[in-house]
């Protein structure tokens, strides 16, 4: 799928109570599916990346990324329907900050003061913060230095409950709070502003391709339609 069809759900738990966990035996077919994405790794196209995506109860899907110089890992949500990054800020106190990975500008050497107010409402709840520039990674491969929001305050309880550090926009330039530079358009490691999402039944299976599509699919024909708004 490209980003004009892919949604990324952020959906919050309504229990804080006990939280049952479900032994999932391996069948023949999660075994079968764990064998087609080795083999498929092990010949990876060499224009892309594969890049792990973490299911979570099919609803919620992660990638990490890590930014400045000594590489501080954050599990996001890669949006197609926004188009800025902002992580968890050292600077944060509030209860979703608590129980998150902060972002540390005094450990990296790449990182370069910013400022400005940053501020952006979800229909599950905003985060407020100021903007920061470091160099950001995907994979080792696939990297841009860019500015993101460093978040200070959090409203709206799926931020608590959520798995998510962040979140990194993946959409257009047009809708970018503040204007500020996307991932896709900061980045120099490759031309081709494409990417795929690949969701499997089993969860470990899922993953996204940067940049372009899984050729080793072997698909025939893709179906495409124009953004119009």
């Amino acid at each position: 799928m490209y980003t004009s069809t892919f949604i990324a759900a952020l959906v919050g738990l309504v229990s804080a109570d006990r939280i049952p966990l479900h032994y999932n035996p391996l069948t023949i077919a999660d075994y079968m599916s764990q064998r087609e994405q080795l083999i498929r790794r092990s010949e990876r196209w060499a224009s892309g990346e594969d890049i792990p995506v973490k299911d979570y109860m099919n609803t919620q899907y992660f990638i990490e990324i890590a930014i400045g110089s000594d590489g501080q890992k954050f599990t996001v949500v890669p949006d197609t329907g926004s188009s800025n990054l902002w992580v968890y800020s050292s600077k944060c106190f509030s209860a979703a900050c608590l129980t998150h990975s902060k972002y540390n500008e005094k450990t990296s050497t790449t990182y370069v003061a910013d400022g400005e107010v940053f501020d952006i409402t979800y229909g599950s709840g905003s985060v407020k913060g100021f903007v920061s520039k470091d160099n950001v990674n995907i994979t080792g491969d696939i990297f841009a230095p860019m500015s993101f929001g460093e978040i200070q305050s959090v409203k709206g309880s799926t931020f608590l409950v959520s798995q998510m550090d962040g979140i990194i926009g993946l959409g257009f330039d047009s809708i970018s709070v503040d204007k500020l530079p996307t991932f896709m358009s900061a980045t120099t490691s490759f031309t081709d502003k494409s990417f795929a999402f690949y969701m499997k039944n089993n969860p470990e299976a899922s993953y996204m391709t940067m940049p372009g599509i899984d050729e080793s699919l072997g698909l025939k024909e893709i179906f495409t339609h124009n953004v119009i708004e």
